[in-house]
């Protein structure tokens, strides 16, 4: 079992459960985020405080993640856009839960960032991830979307959408990435 290993190998116990009884839908990786938010405010043993949406794009829309289940052999996937959840542990080490990735669930922080981020150093400048971290607290409260980002120009699904109703939010979150968006390092571990 997948989280049993990752357990035993750092002493910490994963907050979500086994990834396949996880709500996960692919393609929509920001609403995936949303569910695994959703249940640590009402089921995980750790403070909802903890954890947070990671939200990797760039303003080219182009930015690529290696071991990503979609990926063939050592290549690396190149979303326009990929959400992954934090867990800034008080423990000795902060994991990623990451639904898409082959690594573990969850994923140990050092491992997630050296084997799906790899270095800076090997990526052309167009491919260069800015980040923007958003507590899961403002994210449930925040986030909404209606999917048309998923429909072509005739209004066909691009990739079949969840089986549950759009996520609605009274309020509104700013924009994900601007002109203006800084890149924003990931928290120390």
């Amino acid at each position: 079992m997948e989280q049993s290993r990752v357990a035993a190998a750092a002493g910490y116990q994963p907050a979500a459960p086994d990834r396949h009884a996880c709500v996960y839908t692919s393609c929509y990786c920001e609403e995936n985020v949303w569910k695994l938010c959703e249940y640590f405010r009402s089921y995980s043993q750790y403070p909802l405080e903890e954890f947070y949406a990671v939200f990797i794009s760039n303003e080219r829309r182009m930015i690529p993640l290696w071991k990503q289940q979609s990926g063939h052999g050592d290549e690396p996937v190149v979303w326009d856009y990929h959400v992954i959840l934090l867990h800034v542990s008080s423990g000795d080490q902060n994991f990623i839960y990451d639904l898409d990735t082959s690594l573990p669930f969850p994923c140990p922080f050092d491992t997630y960032i050296k084997e799906a981020f790899k270095s800076d150093d090997i990526l052309l400048p167009e491919f260069r991830r800015k980040i923007r971290v958003v507590r899961a607290d403002l994210y449930l409260k925040t986030f909404a979307s209606d999917r048309s980002h998923m429909k072509d120009a005739n209004g066909h699904w691009q990739k079949p959408p969840p089986s549950y109703p759009c996520i609605e939010s009274e309020e509104l979150l700013l924009p994900l990435f601007s002109s203006s968006s800084q890149s924003l390092p990931f928290p120390e571990s």
